[in-house]
């Protein structure tokens, strides 16, 4: 017996944990994670399988046909032992579960653009794909949260007011208010041009400033049914918190997976390589051209990892003189960057203001394009911003000697971060000129009433006007600069200059930016705006079609290709950026700049928040007691802390399974050398039997 098990101490894998077992014996007993040989875990994966029969379907154990089987034999044998109301609770969880499983093929029969998306990955691979079906995900979005406003805030208003119940409306009373601050001019009723109608529809003053779509027209306390008062500030405010929540949730709910996918691939370089040459093809592809394309991509992937570690590489034998030269480089360029990003945001400020001071001038004092371009002014210079600076910033950044990787990275996260702050300084320019005044009106209504008598409807304005010009400039490019440069490299391939130029490029990128800028400004806009969301909906669908068309006849695909999980992760993690700067100036507009006083719901509270505190003071003094208390901070310290304690054992739990994880990856590389080390022996045998 003595020379098979001195042959088994001489495996790699023995060596490894017995030299292991000397030096870190008492680490291994505390976590209880030592090492096994692979056959040990058998008998306890089967005992595991026999036991859980009843649990898990049995498909879902990765084991050939003939193990699964004989696990089938093993539960109908059990299923006799059982008593009756055991059987039937088995039965009928089988049943629920296939049940279940139907319904979900079921559904995925009813997916919106089911047909068109997969026509899509068949010709152009999963990374364009995911973009479509990102799209996708944003109408349905937008389609539920203009569901929630609907249902909380239009529906019952509707209701009262075609007389559908029997209802009437509650009006505002009021309370200490100046009369000066309840002025709310209406549009002047008299000779109205022919353009008149048209700068209204594009602006959303005149006519549409009247209509449920925007803010002022709410300008109700609630409804009185007969059994109880709707209160509709109550349910304005919510709504909104609602579909804040909704969005958080759902993109949060949806990232998790792509999180989790582009963890595991960023643990090690060298999984990296194999997954790219062993498990990089994308076997959705039917198309010839955009095979050859998914060819050059590989290509391209590889040729930018070894240029990372090459950089890496570079990066570990840069002499310290080097690394303060490109250090002071990079300082610099930084420096540039911010310097663009200052002039963009005083260009959008400055032309904000100039814009609001002009434009209440008499529609008949100027001439057409006067009015639409002093209305557009803001989103003219926000959209000539967005399409300027990404150029600067992908020169810039080839000077600043990052590895091909993060240098893409960089210019996304730097694209993304102009792209929505323009925003976040257009609310904020707007917000300084609501709340700041030259005469004591500021002071009397608290925010600027001569300019501003309804300020919430005249940033739902903006934001409607952004809205629509962001659409115009999507179908614009698309019709008249894609759509001929297409037929000029179609019909003048011979010019040079037409060749150098070539065919435009469907990037991913950056029609991920634009939907993800169109979504932030629905975000902030359906507060002031509660149709918006409607709009943006309908918007998202045309925007569909024409990039569906766009792809398949006027644009080449990026030879610069995404993975659906990364790009999927992307889009999601871009999409939640927008949404946490648009919770912001919300967050700041509902709690500090005061409500106007001649239009809205909110007419009777100093901010919007304040319905809040007004609410709860109606509830029982026990329910009351119990909301101050979970607010107050002797209840917010302890639970901050227990928090705390919470996220550090998961933070604990998550080192301990990384832990597991290395040793299960020490493991498969040690059974890898133990297979070496046998077929050697083998070897090794039969030529010594041979000879």
């Amino acid at each position: 017996c003595s020379p098979p098990v001195n042959f088994l101490q001489e495996l790699p894998s023995y060596r490894s944990i017995a030299r292991r077992r000397t030096t870190v014996l008492s680490r291994d007993k505390q976590s209880g994670t030592l090492l096994k040989p692979a056959n040990s875990y058998s008998s306890p994966l089967k005992g595991g399988i026999a036991a859980n029969l009843s649990s898990q379907s049995i498909r879902e154990y990765a084991l050939n046909i003939s193990e699964k089987r004989r696990l089938r034999d093993i539960q109908e044998t059990q299923m006799k032992y059982l008593s009756e109301w055991d059987q039937w609770k088995r039965y009928s969880s089988k049943s629920w579960k296939r049940f279940l499983e139907k319904a979900r093929e079921m559904t995925t029969h009813l997916e919106l653009w089911r047909e068109d998306i997969r026509s899509i990955e068949g010709k152009f691979g999963t990374g364009i794909q995911s973009y479509f079906s990102f799209l996708r995900f944003l109408v349905l979005l937008n389609l539920i949260i203009f569901l929630i406003i609907f249902m909380l805030v239009l529906l019952p208003v509707l209701l009262t007011k075609y007389k559908i119940t029997n209802s009437s409306f509650v009006l505002i009373p009021f309370k200490d208010t100046d009369i000066q601050c309840t002025v709310y001019p209406v549009s002047s009723s008299g000779l109205i041009y022919f353009y008149s109608y048209i700068i209204d529809l594009l602006s959303g003053t005149g006519f549409l400033e009247e209509t449920s779509l925007f803010y002022g027209h709410y300008s109700i306390d609630g409804m009185k049914f007969q059994n109880f008062t709707y209160d509709l500030p109550l349910a304005y405010l919510l709504s909104t918190i609602a579909y804040l929540a909704l969005s958080l949730l759902w993109i949060v709910k949806r990232s998790v997976e792509g999180f989790k996918i582009n963890l595991i691939r960023s643990e090690e370089h060298f999984q990296s390589y194999c997954n790219k040459i062993f498990a990089g093809w994308d076997f959705c592809i039917t198309n010839r051209s955009m095979a050859d394309l998914k060819h050059s991509s590989l290509r391209y992937e590889l040729r930018a990892d070894l240029e990372e570690e090459r950089i890496r590489q570079k990066i570990a034998e840069r002499t310290s003189e080097e690394t303060i030269r490109i250090y002071s480089l990079r300082l610099f360029l930084n420096c540039i960057v911010l310097a663009v990003l200052g002039a963009c945001f005083y260009a959008i400020y400055v032309a904000t203001v100039f814009s609001q001071e002009h434009m209440k001038k008499e529609i008949d004092k100027m001439v057409f394009g006067e009015n639409l371009l002093i209305l557009y002014l803001p989103s003219i210079v926000i959209t000539l911003a967005n399409f300027i600076t990404p150029i600067i910033f992908a020169k810039i950044i080839h000077y600043e000697d990052y590895s091909p990787g993060f240098e893409i990275r960089l210019t996304i996260l730097r694209c993304v971060f102009m792209r929505l702050a323009t925003i976040c300084v257009l609310v904020f320019t707007l917000g300084s000129k609501i709340t700041s005044c030259d005469d004591d009106t500021c002071d009397l209504c608290g925010y600027n009433q001569k300019l501003y008598p309804c300020w919430e409807t005249q940033v739902g304005q903006e934001m409607y006007k952004l809205m629509i010009f962001d659409f115009i400039i999507i179908l614009a490019v698309t019709l008249f600069v894609d759509f001929p440069r297409k037929l000029l490299v179609t019909y003048c391939s011979s010019w040079k200059l037409i060749q150098c130029w070539g065919q435009q490029e469907f990037a991913i990128p950056d029609n991920v930016l634009g939907i993800v800028y169109g979504q932030t400004i629905c975000w902030i806009g359906a507060f002031f705006s509660p149709l918006l969301p409607a709009i943006a909906t309908l918007k998202f669908i045309i925007i569909f079609y024409v990039k569906e068309w766009s792809l398949l006849y006027t644009c080449r695909p990026s030879p610069r290709q995404f993975r659906a999980s990364n790009s999927n992760f992307f889009f999601l993690l871009v999409l939640l950026i927008g949404l946490c700067l648009a919770i912001i100036p919300l967050t700041i507009s509902m709690s500090s700049i005061p409500s106007s006083k001649a239009c809205g719901p909110f007419t009777n509270f100093n901010t919007t928040w304040e319905v809040i505190p007004k609410t709860v003071s109606t509830f029982p003094s026990s329910l009351q007691s119990f909301i101050h208390g979970v607010t107050s901070e002797a209840f917010a310290v302890p639970f901050f802390m227990i928090i705390c304690l919470i996220m550090f054992y998961f933070i604990a739990l998550a080192g301990a399974h990384k832990r597991v994880v290395i040793q299960l990856r020490e493991q498969l590389s040690l059974e890898s050398r133990d297979k070496r080390y046998l077929i050697q022996k083998l070897t090794e045998a039969q030529r010594d039997t041979r000879n």
